[in-house]
């Protein structure tokens, strides 16, 4: 695997007292920062897929890989699940009928060995891969997919239902197809089969389990789950540890013909504490460790002993506005003129906040999506100028500026970086940035009731494809357009055509005028995408951490 290095954190873009004090305030808070859980992440389509990594001479099979993480799972059921805790282990656990490529770009047949599209767009049909068992050696059967989708498309059975909503009936077709009929054509639907939630579970494994709702029987299956995925679980001591071991009925082989995976385990460690995670790492204790803190990464890529990866991720991090003219407190909000917004995003210094906040590792955003989601079209966006600000606000009425302020969580370090450069940065344009530090909970409940000028965010996208994240930060009805009250007609209705396109050249351009129209109107602050940092001592090889947050350890080995 290539070290994915990352600029020098001495290397900055444009001198000055400003980033000078703005260096000093993120040594002080490097010194306090306290772990921050991730949200709710290889290179390019040429690597080998994520069940058929290839094996080079050296490679060793066996051998338990020992990987620390800072909070146990909770419910290892694909359906009624809504946590990364869970989302990012049950690729290990479970297979889907297709996958996502390792780059993110793009999907493959995983369970399925193939598909195909009838002409209207209207009959999607699998075929499924021969041969194939659970991990108890029971055959998967049509019936099998049959059951998972209807359990997973079902509106009672969890929030991700709707990403198979475009689905009317499933039907199995002979001992080796599914037939899905649907009720429009649905470009996103390999994608969706792709995603955790449609995973392929044995019907009467689950069914045997004891309760009476599909609830009961997820929690009892969810202890001791059994699915077709490389590993399995074994030991599970919650808040402590769990082990997963390989499933010697797993379909996949290597280039070489090999068996997959390569080591009989991965046994999780649950470390809390960024700190005691790489020492942990540091001492050989443990063979790999996640969420590494962006200010310790220079450190540990600097180890001989440590490989130091910085995953592509589709993590985005924005400042949302409150698009509204009036404030729920009915005062006049400035946020709602446009060029109010473009002037912020003017006066917003990225490169420098990039240095400071994520100590080199991030780059600009250049879009509302990351650069790793499908369909992801460069715009045109808001280099750092303080003169065109001052003229967009004096054009909008605030030539002396105005005040605002945003919301964030008490004691988080990186909303404290970020804003405190913030202030420095929108006071050279007269605006007065008040920070309103709250707990979580206060923080999230405001949000959702619109009682907020601005507030700190970060998004990932949990399926291969652009439709997720347009539905929640441009699409009014879903949630408000992440409560900014952002709206726009002619973007909402391209993004109708767009979810019944199969042309991807043709979703490609609906695509790119949906991004200008979002991008030219601001409704948040653009600030920069970030990597998923992973820690791995260095005889360790194979180990991936795809765009969407997935941990693939399929592929993973020890090099001798």
């Amino acid at each position: 695997m290539n070290n994915r290095r990352f600029p020098s954190l001495r290397r900055w873009l444009r001198p000055g007292t400003l980033l000078a004090a703005m260096l000093v305030l993120g040594l002080l808070l490097q010194a306090c920062a306290a772990p921050a859980p991730a949200p709710t992440g290889g290179e390019s389509a040429a690597q080998p897929a994520a069940g058929e990594a290839a094996a080079p001479a050296s490679a060793k099979s066996g051998g338990t890989l020992i990987y620390g993480r800072y909070a146990d799972s909770l419910f290892l059921d694909p359906v009624l699940n809504d946590a990364n805790l869970d989302i990012w282990v049950l690729n290990n656990l479970y297979d889907t009928l297709l996958q996502s490529t390792l780059d993110g770009q793009g999907i493959e047949p995983m369970l399925a060995e193939s598909y195909s599209v009838s002409d209207d767009g209207l009959t999607f049909t699998v075929t499924l891969r021969p041969g194939t068992m659970f991990a108890d050696g029971s055959p998967i059967t049509p019936a099998d997919v049959k059951w998972s989708l209807d359990r997973a498309r079902n509106p009672e059975n969890g929030i991700w239902s709707f990403t198979l909503e475009s689905v009317a009936s499933i039907e199995t077709q002979g001992d080796n197809q599914v037939v899905l009929t649907l009720s429009r054509p649905d470009p996103s639907l390999p994608a969706a089969l792709a995603m955790f939630n449609s995973a392929i579970m044995p019907q009467a494994l689950f069914e045997a389990m004891p309760g009476e709702t599909d609830e009961e029987k997820a929690k009892a299956f969810a202890d001791k789950p059994v699915g077709s995925g490389p590993f399995v679980l074994t030991e599970w001591v919650r808040g402590e540890y769990m082990v997963i071991e390989r499933n010697p009925y797993y379909w996949a082989k290597d280039a070489d013909g090999v068996q997959l995976p390569y080591l009989d385990a991965v046994r999780f460690e649950i470390i809390p504490e960024d700190a005691t995670r790489i020492l942990k790492l540091q001492a050989g204790e443990i063979n790999g460790a996640e969420f590494i803190p962006l200010s310790r990464v220079a450190e540990l890529d600097a180890d001989p002993n440590i490989s130091m990866e910085l995953f592509p991720s589709t993590k985005v991090n924005d400042i949302l506005m409150n698009n509204r003219e009036t404030l729920l407190d009915g005062s006049s909000n400035p946020l709602s003129d446009v060029r109010v917004r473009q002037a912020l995003n003017h006066a917003t210094d990225k490169q420098a906040l990039i240095q400071v906040v994520t100590y080199g590792t991030g780059v600009p955003m250049g879009s509302y999506m990351s650069s790793t989601t499908p369909l992801f079209a460069q715009q045109d966006m808001y280099p750092y100028d303080v003169e065109k600000a001052k003229e967009l606000l004096a054009d909008a009425g605030y030539e002396n500026g105005f005040e605002v302020t945003c919301l964030a969580i008490a004691g988080n370090a990186d909303d404290a970086a970020l804003l405190t450069a913030l202030q420095q940065m929108w006071a050279e344009v007269g605006v007065t940035l008040t920070i309103e530090q709250v707990d979580a909970a206060t923080r999230t409940d405001r949000y959702r009731n619109n009682d907020f000028q601005m507030r700190t965010a970060a998004w990932t996208n949990d399926i291969n494809d652009p439709s997720q994240i347009t539905t929640y930060f441009a699409i009014y009805d879903t949630v408000e357009s992440l409560h900014t009250g952002f709206q726009s007609a002619e973007l909402e209705d391209l993004f109708a055509q767009s979810q019944q396109e199969l042309d991807q050249v043709k979703r490609g351009e609906l695509y790119q005028r949906i991004q200008e129209i979002y991008v030219d109107a601001a409704p948040i602050v653009f600030l920069y995408e970030t990597p998923y940092p992973v820690a791995l001592r260095s005889n360790v090889k194979g180990f991936y951490q795809i765009p969407l947050g997935q941990n693939l350890f399929v592929g993973a080995y020890f090099e001798q």
